[in-house]
């Protein structure tokens, strides 16, 4: 089982798929089935950009697939419960870090004969139709690098914790801090790229209020999830 990515970054919701279900056998969970997971693809990603297509299956029927990016297979694997989406974390840090990752071993060699036989059909028809879509997968990486920012907000609700909890974790592990009403990132994470800070002013004239807002960058969402992930249990049982 080679690279999964299907090019520049993209995941084909086929190979996310069986990924997750490898994780889900681990943890005595049951496989989820193919039109169920894009089902909870579409409902989870609803409003945002990504490709879809269809690929027709052996059987003759056809099933709905899509190409996203790595932050949305994130936003995706979080919905898992909480021991498979560490895992889908870990993938997904893996598929930042080297680009080139490899799925989980199977200890059941006929799931792996199948998956590899699968993989393969579904990833030659995933690279024919993104040939297709050339001129739409560049708008998307252009949508995403202009709008791959995320607020505190979206991050808490990703990672299924309360704000005041990751508030606190934020402070504890020096990663945020409140300076004149504002929450600011320590300077390192600026320069290690997890943020952008803006710059404002909320009203014209003389009562107008500076301010400075910090967005999470995609490499910052998947930096902190994952710092998140070694001390989670800390901060929830201190929540308790």
């Amino acid at each position: 089982m080679n690279d999964l990515v299907v090019s520049d970054g993209l995941i084909s919701t086929v190979d996310l798929l069986n990924v997750i279900n490898v994780f889900r056998k681990e943890a005595s969970e049951k496989p989820v089935r193919p039109a169920d997971f894009i089902a909870k693809v579409e409902d989870e990603l609803e409003g945002e950009h990504y490709e879809t297509f269809v690929v027709q299956n052996m059987n003759n029927t056809e099933s709905k697939c899509a190409l996203i990016d790595r932050d949305q297979a994130l936003q995706v694997g979080m919905r898992e419960s909480k021991t498979v989406r560490r895992r889908v974390r870990e993938w997904v840090s893996s598929l930042q870090n080297n680009d080139k990752p490899t799925l989980p071993d199977f200890s059941d060699p006929v799931a792996a004969a199948r998956a590899w036989a699968d993989e393969a059909e579904q990833k030659q028809i995933a690279l024919e139709k993104l040939e297709e879509a050339k001129p739409a997968i560049e708008f998307k990486e252009k949508y995403v690098e202009a709008t791959g920012l995320m607020g505190f907000r979206e991050v808490c609700k990703l990672l299924f914790v309360k704000e005041p909890v990751f508030r606190r974790f934020l402070t504890d592990q020096k990663i945020m801090y409140k300076l004149a009403g504002d929450w600011v990132p320590y300077q390192n994470h600026i320069d290690a790229g997890r943020f952008e800070v803006k710059t404002g002013v909320t009203d014209a004239g003389d009562t107008g209020h500076a301010y400075k807002q910090a967005k999470f960058t995609p490499k910052g969402v998947t930096w902190v999830s994952e710092q998140w992930s070694k001390h989670e249990s800390y901060y929830l049982e201190g929540d308790k």
